[in-house]
């Protein structure tokens, strides 16, 4: 009954419609709620596409059994036809009695809490711990393989510090080498980074059209490539003087191809040339560059060739991670920030402390769940009303609570500090001061002043020092200037230079 299948996806889609339009009227509160309903929305839209291309198939009836079933209903007797179904409907319920049927105004309309509403159990194990469901990335575990790839193991780069340099692939940020990415390892690395980034986008996006995006990323890549101008994998062009060869050992000295071997001066390397041992390597190396058969040639140059073919396939795959990587990291550059913050902050809590704060965020998450559905309009309205006890004004957290008192005094929030070089604009702790200096309201206010150099001004805060110590550097440096050009040198019986005022 393909006019009934017709009926049924018609009814499914406007069902599918009103879903999401309900959904898109609600505001929830807590991030999880969000993108409960931005992932159900998603879902919806899968099933409206795969629904809308069942329909069109039966509409474009390619083997004729619709045009068949509506010339049987509209010939004939319609009564036949119509007892026919009938009996075939109710021959269907006889051989399946228990079957199920799927009422389509329940299937997507919005379940209160008490109902038996659990959709939110797919985000909860969706997320980690750490990753605050997407608030914060969580590279713990990239970070350790970081630590261990070839060329990062002498240095010890936190994890504070990795979070600002993962997207870095070129030094001085990354001291691995061009020939050291070719390494399985690195391979690795860099594609569980990328898959990691991109699974992140998706489950945070779930409505943004992030298959788009990433084409756009891979055409970019396309382009840059053949241009070769992709960062760290441009031609690299050595020369190291006329005389000598093209480098090839470690890339910092003169090669010798015939003694394979690497000399760090171009004098030692002109030296050795004339020696036994070069002379007889040399020897050794023409002759079985002759006795080479012209099959052998051929072997050895189409063995090269597929090598160097499948290295630049290599290649190829590593940069275009490392792409992906860097317009991941561009994309997600507020969420690396807060991340940072996250980090640093929690740097300086207990273990019991992360563990309560991870408790209260599940415990927040998990309230409206257990609120009655006739309770819930009158709870949404008093939280409007309701305000957060407050004496101390201290600041507040992330999750719009006042931080820990201890942790007000420890950072010194309660200390006020004023600039006037930046309009009288107040800092709140030593931390939040020392950082301004290098801020752009700080750098303008000296720069309307007429001062240029900024670094000597660190800790000056009142417009009339600022001007004193700039006139002082300004007469220092005429002084300097002219007074240089009127100093008699000294001589002592050691043959040492130095100024006429020193020497007496």
């Amino acid at each position: 009954m393909l006019l009934e299948d017709q009926r049924f996806l018609h009814e499914d889609l406007e069902r599918l419609e009103q879903g999401i339009s309900d959904r898109t009227l609600e505001d929830p509160r807590h991030i999880r709620d969000r993108l409960n309903r931005d992932h159900q929305i998603s879902g919806f839209l899968t099933r409206i596409q795969q629904q809308s291309k069942r329909l069109l198939d039966i509409y474009n009836d390619t083997e004729g059994l619709r045009t068949k079933e509506i010339q049987s209903i509209s010939t004939g007797d319609p009564f036949d036809e119509f007892y026919k179904q009938l009996n075939d409907i109710k021959d269907f319920h006889r051989r399946y009695p228990n079957e199920p049927v799927e009422n389509l105004e329940r299937a997507y309309k919005r379940k209160a809490p008490g109902e038996g509403e659990s959709a939110t159990a797919e985000i909860d194990h969706m997320f980690t711990g750490e990753e605050a469901y997407g608030r914060f990335l969580d590279l713990t575990r990239l970070h350790e393989d970081y630590l261990n790839l070839p060329g990062v193991q002498s240095r010890r780069v936190t994890y504070l510090q990795y979070l600002s340099i993962f997207d870095h692939f070129t030094p001085p940020h990354c001291p691995i080498k061009r020939s050291e990415k070719t390494t399985d390892q690195y391979f690795n690395y860099v594609g569980s980074l990328a898959e990691y980034l991109e699974g992140f986008l998706r489950r945070t996006r779930p409505l943004d059209d992030l298959d788009k995006i990433f084409a756009s990323f891979d055409q970019e890549f396309e382009k840059a490539w053949e241009a070769k101008e992709v960062l760290g994998w441009s031609t690299e062009i050595q020369s190291v003087g006329p005389t000598a060869p093209i480098t090839e050992g470690t890339g910092e000295g003169i090669w010798c191809a015939d003694c394979e071997k690497e000399f760090k001066n171009d004098n030692v390397y002109r030296n050795h040339l004339t020696g036994k041992k070069h002379t007889k390597a040399a020897e050794s190396r023409k002759a079985n560059a002759n006795g080479t058969t012209n099959g052998e040639t051929a072997r050895s140059a189409n063995k090269s060739s597929a090598s160097s073919t499948a290295k630049n396939l290599k290649e190829r795959a590593i940069a275009e991670r490392e792409w992906r990587i860097r317009k991941f990291a561009s994309t997600m550059e507020t969420v690396r920030s807060d991340t940072r913050v996250n980090v640093e902050r929690r740097q300086g809590m207990t273990e019991r402390e992360r563990q309560q704060e991870l408790d209260a965020l599940f415990a927040e998450s998990a309230e409206p769940s257990l609120r009655p559905s006739g309770a819930a309009d009158d709870e949404s309205d008093s939280s409007d009303d309701e305000k957060i006890y407050n004496p101390l004004k201290l600041p507040l957290a992330w999750d719009g609570k006042p931080i820990p008192y201890w942790l007000y005094k420890l950072h010194g929030l309660g200390v006020e500090f004023n600039c006037e070089i930046c309009g009288n604009f107040v800092y709140m702790g030593r931390r939040a001061f020392d950082k301004h200096f290098n801020e752009a309201r700080h750098i303008y206010g000296l720069k309307c002043l007429g001062i240029t150099n900024t670094t000597l001004f660190r800790e000056i805060t009142n417009i009339e020092d600022a001007l004193k110590l700039w006139d002082k550097i300004a007469r220092d440096k005429k002084k300097e200037k002219t007074g240089g050009e009127n100093i008699v040198q000294m001589e002592d019986a050691e043959g040492n230079v130095m100024p006429e005022k020193v020497y007496y």
